[in-house]
């Protein structure tokens, strides 16, 4: 209820419209795109409290010592041990089993740095769990944010990617000159698909530096 209600007050006095598909009514994937400021964080707080979907974020590890643990955990974050990427992916899907419906917020176009390319640990996950992906977004150019579409991944990388762009073709973040386009390095070819299970998934971006998936 308390989180309903800051919500509501986030949204009278934002400056940002709520333009959104409803919430998803099962475990989904997603995506918050384009990541180009810390406050996309609280924008997404603020649509997954006014449309009352429990949340979940991945996070470095680092991120949840000392204090900040028992707050970023209250803000639905789960920690990232790079060294064992494999139980991340395996607590999504135990929380799928269990009936439990919420939206795991993936950023895949990085930390708001130089990147050139989207990460594909979110295409990876979805593919692995069955989940569906869907497309949170803002947009400086209208000031409006929220869920876009629900994506099924066909496992067809070129494919999904190419309706993930048309969706992100005309969407400005707030720093609209650091956007990364919507591109996975494996789409150029030769990379084996999410599913072919040839190296285990880096949730917080591509497969495991060393593991033997090319990235």
């Amino acid at each position: 209820m308390l989180r309903r209600l800051l919500a509501r007050l986030f949204w009278a006095v934002s400056p940002w419209t709520l333009v959104t598909e409803p919430a998803p009514r099962r475990p989904s994937v997603i995506i918050g795109a384009p990541h180009t400021s810390n406050w996309d964080f609280v924008i997404m707080l603020a649509i997954s409290w006014r449309l009352q979907i429990p949340l979940r974020w991945l996070g470095k590890h680092s991120l949840f010592t000392s204090w900040r643990g028992p707050l970023m955990r209250a803000l639905g974050g789960i920690p990232v041990d790079r060294s064992a990427p494999s139980r991340v992916v395996r607590e999504v899907v135990a929380r799928a089993r269990a009936g439990e419906v919420f939206g795991l917020v993936v950023t895949p176009d990085g930390t708001r740095g130089a990147h050139t390319h989207w990460k594909s640990g979110f295409y990876r996950i979805a593919r692995e769990t069955g989940m569906p992906v869907v497309l949170g977004y803002v947009d400086r150019t209208t000031m409006t944010t929220g869920l876009g579409p629900s994506l099924e991944l066909t496992g067809d990388i070129a494919a999904d990617m190419d309706r993930i762009r048309a969706y992100y073709e005309d969407k400005a973040g707030y720093h609209p000159a650091q956007r990364v386009e919507p591109r996975l390095r494996e789409e150029g070819g030769g990379a084996p698909h999410p599913e072919a299970g040839s190296g285990p998934v880096d949730p917080m971006g591509g497969p495991v530096p060393g593991a033997g998936t090319p990235g």
